[in-house]
């Protein structure tokens, strides 16, 4: 097991790609802490690890206010001794063309996707400092290159890539890997919701011609959350079936 006794917390982890991280780290030996605003989804996904064998504790948190991440990094070092791991997945999306933009849909979205990853990460920081160990993955999005409707949504994506390569520098001498994930196209719910025409043309601008799926992604992550990443920094890695290239 790559991630055996290895406590890891992954935000918005009740459904989707978080909680496909979250089995997939259950899976490998983790002790994974379930952090999300909806605590009935939350305790669904407890209850499927632990039924599978696995090691899981739901919190309830919101990562958009630093004290509920520093009492909720408090319990899990109070239940588990330590934190190992953190992967920053808690996002949203509030669409809108920039003169519809509402102050709200601006605020909410940068407040969660990049004020949310940075409250965690700070209220992880002295640990993982202090014992010169951890790995954090901040996951982005390709959306940061830009998309109409999305000028928050790109904006946050985007600095979270600025806020990932700059803890990188900072906790790096500590042997602290810091780096990102930007998922492309991937098979969710969400997508499932997408007309076929639109679908059809969003696929065709992938040479892979597909959806990845939330399993792609969950490998990804667990490279980066294991010690066979432990030379790579500061890095943004896209699992998009080369729709990006640099």
């Amino acid at each position: 097991m790559r991630l055996k006794d290895k406590v890891a917390i992954i935000t918005g982890s009740g459904q989707g790609i978080g909680e496909g991280i979250a089995q997939k780290f259950a899976r490998e030996g983790a002790k994974v802490v379930l952090v999300d605003v909806n605590e009935s989804q939350l305790k669904n996904v407890e209850q499927d690890i632990k039924d599978k064998g696995g090691t899981a504790l739901a919190l309830v948190g919101d990562v958009t206010i630093p004290a509920d991440m520093k009492n909720l990094v408090e319990k899990v070092v109070q239940e588990f001794g330590t934190v190992d791991i953190v992967i920053n997945n808690a996002g949203i999306t509030r669409d809108a063309l920039v003169h519809k933009m509402t102050e709200d849909k601006w605020d909410m979205v940068i407040n969660v996707n990049l004020k949310g990853t940075f409250n965690l990460c700070q209220a992880v920081a002295p640990i993982m400092r202090e014992k010169g160990y951890g790995k954090i993955v901040n996951i982005t999005s390709a959306a940061r290159f830009g998309n109409v409707g999305q000028t928050n949504y790109a904006a946050s994506k985007a600095g979270v890539v600025g806020l990932t390569r700059s803890l990188a520098k900072e906790l790096g001498p500590k042997q602290v890997n810091v780096n990102a994930v930007a998922p492309g196209f991937i098979e969710t719910e969400m997508s499932k919701k997408v007309p076929e025409d639109i679908l059809k043309t969003l696929v065709q601008k992938i040479p892979m011609l597909r959806q990845g799926t939330i399993e792609e992604v969950a490998n990804v992550c667990l490279f980066l959350a294991s010690d066979e990443s432990a030379f790579v920094n500061g890095q943004v890695i896209h699992v998009d079936g080369g729709r990006f290239m640099f």
